[in-house]
This record gives structure tokens, sequence and C-alpha cells, in this order.
């Protein structure tokens, strides 16, 4: 299938890689289909995709929360994942969203909001956190930018 995408172009989808939300994704129920995407060229690229196959134009940045939050164990209600099937340790994909303004340094993820994906099933949902121990806003630039500089020296 090919998706003319508003960050990468025009691009080849492989049915093997979407990921069903059946529940669509909070704030937009409708759109239930994604596929997650990442810049080839940008092999330490830690930002990934998830870009919507029934909105071409709808794309969010999402990144693994461990890389800024190491002790990240969110308490997630089991009907909520209910929907994506029987999840075992190595099949669970765990992404957050990434806000990134013009200011980079104001970068945050949304640690309150994740989404918790199936990958042996290719399911997902977007569930809510029940502890208030993560922030909507949990600021990242500094961590990334330590990250790198790790990773370069």
């Amino acid at each position: 299938m090919k998706l003319t995408t508003r960050v990468f172009g025009e691009v080849e989808i492989d049915d093997s890689k979407i990921i069903n939300f059946p529940n669509g994704i909070i704030g937009f129920p409708d759109l239930k289909r994604f596929t997650l995407m990442h810049d080839e060229e940008d092999d330490s690229a830690s930002i990934q995709w998830l870009q919507s196959i029934e909105e071409p134009g709808f794309a969010m940045p999402v990144i693994d929360p461990l890389m800024v939050c190491p002790d990240y164990s969110p308490e997630i209600d089991k009907a909520t994942i209910a929907d994506i099937g029987e999840l075992k340790d190595e099949d669970i994909l765990v992404l957050v969203t990434v806000t990134v303004p013009h200011d980079l340094t104001k970068m945050t993820v949304n640690l309150m909001g994740p989404f918790v994906i199936n990958v042996a099933e290719l399911k997902g949902v977007q569930s809510i956190v029940e502890n208030d121990d993560y922030p909507v806003k949990f600021p990242i630039y500094d961590i990334l930018k330590k990250n790198k500089d790790a990773k370069e020296g």
C-alpha cells in the first residue's frame, strides 16, 4: 500500500507492519490503523513516528520511555489492554508521545498516556496511567543530549 505522508513523503507500507488500535487513540477515536516509521538515514534516531494509515497527514512522534525515564513502570488497568490480546513480556512495546516545540530545549514526553502495543498480534491501545507518578509533560531535551553525547564520546 502506498501512502503520501507529511513527514516521509510517499512511502510503501507493508500490510504486515500495520498496527490496529481497536478503540482508536485518545483524541482520535476514528484513527485505528497505524504503522511505526523512523528516519532510515539516522540509525541513532530515538524518535519514531506513529503514522496513521487512514489519515496520511497525521503522524505523532513517539519514543521508548525507558530512554528518558529508566525506571518507567506505569500502572495500567488490565481492562484497558484486554482488546489487544494476551501480553507476554517479550511481545510488549511501550511508546510515549513526544512534543517538539520550536524551542527544542522545551521538548517533552507524555508519560501519562502511553501506547501499549502487542507486537505479536499487531494490536495497540493508548492508556491513561492510573497512578500520578508520571507527568503529561516530562522534559527530555537534557536527557537526550546527554545520551547522544555519551554515544559520541
